[in-house]
């Protein structure tokens, strides 16, 4: 073994019970990694090394007595920062928040911390998930991890860009209009954006109530599935989590995919993607139909409206939320997420109205399309990561602006609360990393880890890494 940090969530897990190595070790090798490569990026923005320790020890002893707690247990992990974590500041990203001290965890804190997950510490993201590229952050913007002068993609840019970076072996992220999603492809990670109302969004500082989604961020789906395990089910607190049974997610994997039905939308994905993207996801989707997948063009009526709708509910729902600190201690806030909270000032209560018929209206065109084929596959995002601080991009001869582009792709399927998955499967000529999306019906996380993980046993763009 040369390196622990190398290593995926699966192998780790092997290494601890077949006694390779500890959980101790492996702590120590990403705290180690953390200190000589973080300042790059700005990923990590609070360590609990000597309580990470000692949870790896108590793992270590665990797993050595035979009380092994599943795959999850001793693993390094980091939290997003929008995460609350009991006894460890919870900023949000926020000066809002700077000294906030949590009593209790997030609920998905809470299962992986169950689990066994050891918590290395908290990952920056954009100021409360207001944003696609977590450049605007009380600690400064994360920095793309193949090239420093990019952005990671937001809001959950800390988490991609550690992920990628070998920080941790797994993180946890957050998606509204694609912030799990974003990041994972700017980074060139797998992201999975479960089920809206599949995991408990408890403890987690919102967005937008109606669209936030909690869900892992890894390499692969098959460690995306196992970091995802602990995540799901009642927890009393949330009263969007449905009651229903969780599958075993790594069992699903296994199989083949002949004869799935493949999706790929005729107008709007791959409307705005600039041709390197939209040709690497055509590829993508070819080593799919080689595995026996079957592809089949598909018409997804009115989406061309999503954009717009998500913006209504992001800008009502979130100035609702931070409605009386806009008030009284507004100048706390960035510029950049200050604005977007005052805008929201102005949206009509009939503009939300319509903003959610929509809403309703697109779910209905996307359970149709999804009634005909098992799964859709389209770019992850339109452009590759951009330079930090621009704000406008050329994609096929017309301009467009920076935040408009990377949410295009991702927004549908908050709307829609559809379990999305995405992998990478190409670095451009600028050298950044480009990715590929798998959505599904309702709850069928396990189809879209499934096709994810098949995928990426034909192809080995997840294995690549960005230079240290």
């Amino acid at each position: 073994m040369s390196d622990i940090t190398e290593l995926s969530i699966a192998e780790l897990s092997q290494g601890f019970r077949s006694k390779s190595f500890s959980p101790v070790d492996a702590a120590k090798a990403y705290f180690a990694r953390i200190a000589k490569h973080n300042d790059k990026v700005n990923a990590f923005v609070t360590l609990c090394e000597e309580d990470a320790l000692a949870e790896a020890k108590q793992a270590e002893t665990e797993i050595i007595a035979g009380d092994w707690r599943g795959p999850m247990h001793g693993i390094p992990i980091g939290h997003k920062d929008l995460y609350q974590t009991a006894g460890v500041r919870s900023t949000a990203g926020s000066r809002v928040l700077e000294n906030d001290v949590p009593d209790t965890d997030a609920t998905v804190v809470a299962r992986l911390k169950q689990a066994g997950a050891v918590m290395l510490g908290k990952l920056n993201t954009h100021e409360f998930a207001y944003g696609p590229t977590n450049d605007s952050s009380m600690f400064g913007p994360c920095r793309n991890p193949w090239d420093n002068a990019r952005f990671s993609g937001g809001s959950s840019g800390g988490s991609g860009a550690a992920v990628a970076l070998r920080l941790c072996a797994g993180a946890t992220g957050s998606d509204t209009g694609g912030s799990i999603r974003m990041p994972s492809a700017c980074c060139g990670i797998t992201g999975l954006k479960p089920t809206y109302g599949r995991a408990s969004r408890a403890g987690i500082y919102p967005l937008c109530w109606t669209m936030d989604h909690p869900g892992p961020m890894t390499r692969s789906a098959e460690d995306a599935a196992l970091m995802f395990q602990p995540m799901p089910g009642l927890d009393g607190q949330d009263a969007v989590v449905v009651d229903r049974a969780v599958p075993d997610y790594a069992n699903a994997l296994m199989g083949d995919i002949k004869g799935l039905k493949i999706g790929v939308p005729n107008h709007y994905f791959f409307d705005r993607a600039i041709p390197e993207i939209a040709a690497a996801a055509m590829d993508g989707i070819a080593v799919l139909e080689g595995l026996g997948a079957e592809v089949h063009e598909v018409d997804i009526p009115y989406i061309g409206h999503a954009a717009a709708a998500a913006m209504v509910l992001y800008l009502s729902e979130g100035t609702a939320y931070h409605d009386d600190h806009i008030a009284t201690i507004g100048e706390l806030y960035t510029d950049q997420v200050r604005l977007f909270l005052e805008v929201g000032n102005y949206v009509l209560a009939k503009d939300y109205l319509h903003a959610q018929r929509y809403r309703t209206l697109l779910g209905h065109a996307m359970a149709d399309v999804l009634a005909e084929v098992d799964v859709l596959c389209t770019p992850t995002l339109p452009i590759t990561a951009q330079p930090l601080g621009q704000e406008a991009i050329n994609i096929r001869g017309e301009t467009d602006s920076v935040f408009g582009a990377i949410l295009r792709n991702t927004e549908p399927f908050d709307l829609t609360g559809l379990p999305a998955l995405v992998v990478p499967c190409g670095n451009a000529s600028d050298g950044m990393p480009m990715s590929l999306q798998i959505a599904g019906r309702p709850f069928d996380e396990a189809g879209v880890l499934k096709v994810g993980h098949a995928f990426q046993q034909a192809s080995d763009w997840h294995l690549r890494r960005p230079p240290d």
